[in-house]
């Protein structure tokens, strides 16, 4: 259990250290792509909850 414990530390640890890493890199061009990038993002949360749906109405069918 203790070991467990002290790899989940160190994994979060990581984590927490390569994200503050990483966020320091920033992208130029983000703000002149944002209509894209939401535009992306909506489509892919509406197929998302599409096929969620479908497969809800499935395993209710189903079961």
């Amino acid at each position: 259990m203790n070991i467990m414990l002290a790899l989940v530390t160190l994994i979060l640890i990581f984590a927490v250290v390569s994200t503050v890493l990483l966020t320091g890199k920033s992208d130029e061009n983000y703000s002149s792509s944002t209509k894209r990038n939401t535009m992306n993002l909506t489509l892919i949360y509406v197929v998302i909850i599409f096929l969620a749906l479908i497969s809800l109405g499935i395993y209710i069918w189903l079961t």
